[in-house]
């Protein structure tokens, strides 16, 4: 058994359905994939998925709020790895390079999501609306310690070109994409401390 953020113990058939979920999801798309697949290379039954899921829906729900927090990690290891609110900007601008950089790179788990489920009213589109939120506030706390002004617009700025670098990443070259993310953060961060 292991053990979920919330402390719930979780079997290791809930585990591997959705590990091979999230590759699956991430490297092929959702809607492009059946359960049938994810049941076969999970090794476990349509039962077991059942018992651990209420469909497809509550998955892809699963696999979204896994990404939700792998990225609330990495944003708070990135923010703790700095001293200065400048260099805690660079450092999560920092991370999303890396993830930009990394093996296997296809792009903005919630972007790629939403594009699959367009309705508004729809829990996968509200899950991904939910992670933004989180990010744009985030952001616009951080800027809000760097200078005097407002910072939301300068936070919409950092989190719209961070989506341009994360859809660019998977399609250009990541080194030449994560630089010229780096350096627009860079004239941001400039343009707060002038």
């Amino acid at each position: 058994m292991n053990r979920s953020p919330e402390g719930r113990t979780t079997s290791e058939a809930r585990t591997r359905l959705l590990n091979t979920a999230t590759k699956i999801f991430y490297g092929e798309g959702i809607h492009s994939v059946g359960i049938d697949r994810i049941t076969t290379e999970a090794k476990v039954t349509r039962a077991t998925l059942y018992r651990h899921f209420t469909g497809k829906e509550e998955l892809v729900l699963a696999y979204l709020g896994q990404a939700d927090q792998g990225i609330r990690a990495q944003v708070a290891a990135a923010e703790k790895s700095a001293d200065s609110p400048v260099d805690k900007v660079r450092a999560v601008a920092g991370s999303i390079t890396e993830g930009i950089r990394s093996p296997g790179f296809r792009g903005c788990a919630f972007l790629n999501a939403v594009a699959e489920y367009p309705d508004p009213t729809h829990p996968v589109h509200q899950a991904v609306l939910a992670h933004r939120e989180w990010f744009l506030d985030t952001i616009t706390q951080l800027l809000a310690e760097v200078g005097d002004a407002p910072a939301a617009p300068a936070a919409r700025h950092l989190v719209m070109l961070r989506d341009g670098a994360m859809a660019a990443g998977c399609l250009f070259d990541p080194e030449l994409i994560s630089e010229t993310f780096l350096q627009a953060v860079e004239r941001i961060l400039r343009s707060r401390t002038a």
